[in-house]
């Protein structure tokens, strides 16, 4: 037993060691400027006795190292300033790569400054029919695609399948308003939700709809004094009993001292209808994996587009998988053996180039190479006999 214990307290400390260790870029750059103003002023008084006793090229070096503490300081005091005049969330950030790029939990506990792809399959054809670039994780994303999937099939007859990181109760209602079935992955219960035996944990609690009662595995009726509490997120309603006070197998049913305590957030009947429908639908629900990873292990493993090579803002890094989903669905069509008019696709992608080229001339030389032909671009530099700024510009004249 105090072999087990030592091992959660272990992994508890891991745990909090990754995490402390993953900060986010408010917490990051706030602590930054907060060390570069202690550093700057240390250093600066270093290096002012120091230039006092100098001469020649050693003070001319110290100089050159003032002004360089100077500008750092400069720059980390403007973040400071920017960080904490926005007021439009209670975590700003600010990257200083891209601008609109946050940084977010991409699994378990590895984070990354990122942009995230949403994206919609159909599993007749495998054919990507939607896709959006946000800034934000998987969480709230859920009725934002449905309803884009909605206007672009014209239709709600269908189901969508997602993964437990969509597992969120107001993303359920916006599928319910939408009259569109889900079935997304149900996550575990978390550590802190967790009774001492599972038996007693809170899903094995039976709702009736009519009473508005939980009943619990022993028997006992939970009921609700009927008053509505707020999160930032959602309210909900607590459910107990006077009978845990005298009952047998309390120890290992909650260690509060008040007793067990359900909560039923004003989400929990449509967060109940998707977990019957995931439990009535498990062979249905494994496809998940082979339709919408698939495209993702396409452009990420086979094609090497495992990252956005535009740093412009999401409207740019948006056009930049666009481009990636386009090829994709071009060469599943090709596969699918679909016949083209060659005179309409020649037309279209003319069309599409010329706008991106349009795109391209606003950005600097060096850029738009680089936008332009990412993986040639050195080949053109080492082994090309032709200027590449040069003949790129004489191109687009």
């Amino acid at each position: 037993m105090d072999n087990i214990k030592q091992k959660e307290k272990l992994q508890s400390l891991k745990r909090r060691k990754s995490y402390l260790s993953k900060a986010s870029n408010q917490i990051e750059l706030l602590e930054k400027s907060r060390l570069v103003e202690i550093r700057f002023a240390d250093k600066l008084k270093e290096h002012s006795l120091a230039l006092e006793q100098a001469d020649g090229d050693k003070a001319e070096a110290l100089s050159t190292e003032i002004a360089k503490h100077k500008k750092h300081h400069k720059k980390y005091t403007r973040i400071k300033q920017e960080l904490e005049a926005d007021k439009s969330s209670e975590n700003p950030q600010l990257s200083t790569s891209d601008p609109d790029s946050r940084h977010q939990i991409v699994r378990g506990m590895i984070t990354e400054v990122c942009y995230t792809l949403q994206t919609t399959v159909d599993d007749q054809n495998k054919i990507l029919i939607d896709y959006k670039l946000t800034n934000q994780n998987d969480k709230k994303a859920m009725g934002m695609m449905l309803r884009r999937a909605k206007s672009i099939l014209r239709t709600n007859k269908f189901t969508a399948l997602y993964d437990k990181g969509y597992h969120t109760g107001s993303e359920f209602c916006t599928a319910h308003q939408l009259d569109i079935k889900t079935l997304v992955a149900i996550p575990a219960i978390g550590r802190a939700s967790q009774a001492p035996h599972p038996k007693y944990n809170a899903e094995n609690f039976i709702y009736n709809q009519k009473t508005d009662t939980y009943t619990c595995p022993e028997g006992h009726k939970l009921t609700s004094n009927q008053s509505h509490y707020k999160t930032r997120n959602y309210t909900f309603k607590q459910y107990k009993t006077k009978a845990c006070k005298g009952c047998p197998v309390r120890n290992l049913c909650t260690k509060a001292k008040n007793g067990k305590i359900v909560q039923r957030s004003e989400y929990a009947p449509y967060i109940e209808a998707n977990a019957h429908r995931v439990t009535q639908n498990k062979q249905r629900y494994k496809q998940r994996q082979a339709l919408v990873e698939h495209p993702y292990g396409t452009l990420k493993r086979q094609w090497g587009f495992d990252y956005i090579i535009t740093k412009r803002k999401i409207a740019v890094a948006s056009a930049d998988a666009g481009l990636m989903t386009l090829a994709y669905n071009l060469k599943r069509l090709f596969n699918l053996g679909v016949k083209f008019d060659i005179t309409a696709v020649c037309a279209a992608l003319n069309s599409f180039l010329g706008v991106m080229l349009l795109a391209i001339t606003q950005l600097s030389t060096q850029e738009a190479l680089k936008f332009a032909f990412p993986r040639n671009f050195i080949k053109f530099m080492k082994y090309g006999n032709l200027n590449p700024a040069t003949e790129f510009k004489r191109k687009l004249v």
